[in-house]
């Protein structure tokens, strides 16, 4: 199955934030590259695995997520 790049929106306000949000997403297999863009606190993710199972790892952070959408 080929990997789709999903959007969230996820608030961050430091390093220590965007890194919290790399580290649970690299735990995961299925993810095959991170995209963090702090200024507009946008993540992006491509990856096999469903975006339901994203977002909820990034939840995990304690950060306010939400899923935008599919990244054309």
């Amino acid at each position: 199955m080929a990997s789709k790049t999903h959007e969230f929106q996820v608030e961050m306000t430091c390093e220590g934030c965007s890194g919290a949000v790399n580290r649970v997403l690299k735990k995961l297999d299925g993810v095959d590259d991170i995209q963090i863009d702090m200024e507009a606190q946008k993540v992006y993710v491509a990856s096999t695995l469903s975006a339901d199972v994203l977002l909820e790892t990034i939840k995990k952070t304690g950060k306010a997520t939400s899923y935008i959408g599919e990244k054309q």
